[in-house]
């Protein structure tokens, strides 16, 4: 499947653009504003996006990113404050200028027992040069780019399985296993919560992985329920990301610069 044309676009992002202050703008970050990388930290949004956001932000009823990361670290990493910011999976919500986010009291209260749970899998797991990212209530371990990665892999399901069956929840991406807080989280919920609070009527979101599905499944759910008049589903196509992201999405683009080409055609005239 080739990049859509120029009229493929403006077709699909019809909806949006026709009445922008009733239009939502929702986004992931990880491979979908940012290209992925092998070490998370090392992760950036390239300024055209970001400069992209920040004038949608002046013109689009609501202009959010909702990521894996926490809230306060995807704003960081996208470095426009005048959007809002759905982090942890949509535990999390950062409205636009706000000091701090307003974090799920049910989530919270689990981040002591999965920091105990990753602190004592830390020394096996660092011998295989798995890195452990801290997201607060949730452990993310990454392998991508270590010595062995079938290996740090293998060991990973069974970490998964150790998770699970002390209670928590786990989440796999693109090489990075999540052990998770067991409280119903999803990209899907933050969507929904942007949409119903900000009063649009067409919304569009954009991402490349399978926890973005869960945003698609949001969206539709909304358009059956009359909240909205129109959505669009932008799948990121990347060589790791699940089938479905293309199979379920309106549009379909490739990799980090085709998703900016959208954020463009959004802010023309």
């Amino acid at each position: 499947m080739s990049a859509p044309t120029a009229d493929a676009l403006e077709q699909a992002l019809r909806p949006l653009r026709e009445d922008p202050a009733a239009a939502a703008v929702l986004c992931d970050i990880d491979g979908t504003l940012a290209p992925i990388v092998e070490r998370a930290d090392d992760a950036h949004v390239p300024e055209e996006a970001a400069l992209l956001l920040s004038r949608l932000a002046r013109r689009y009823g609501c202009v959010a990113c909702v990521s894996g990361r926490s809230a306060a670290e995807a704003r960081r990493l996208v470095g426009v404050g005048g959007i809002a910011y759905a982090g942890s999976h949509g535990a999390e919500l950062l409205p636009p200028g706000a000091g701090s986010a307003q974090v799920m009291p049910a989530f919270q209260s689990w981040e002591r027992r999965v920091r105990r749970f990753a602190g004592e899998r830390t020394h096996e797991l660092r011998l295989l040069r798995v890195r452990i990212e801290d997201k607060g209530p949730i452990t993310a371990f990454h392998w991508r780019g270590v010595p062995d990665e079938e290996a740090a892999r293998t060991h990973l399901e069974g970490v998964a399985q150790e998770a699970e069956g002390g209670g928590l929840a786990t989440h796999w991406g693109r090489k990075v296993l999540e052990v998770r807080p067991p409280v119903p989280i999803s990209k899907g919920r933050a969507v929904r919560e942007l949409v119903t609070s900000s009063g649009v009527r067409t919304a569009l979101f954009g991402g490349d992985d399978a926890t973005d599905l869960d945003a698609f499944d949001a969206l539709a759910a909304l358009g059956e329920e009359g909240v909205l008049d129109a959505s669009v589903c932008v799948g990121v196509r990347s060589d790791e990301g699940p089938a479905a992201i293309v199979e379920r999405a309106d549009l379909v683009v490739d990799g980090v610069d085709g998703f900016t080409r959208v954020l463009a055609a959004l802010d023309a005239a």
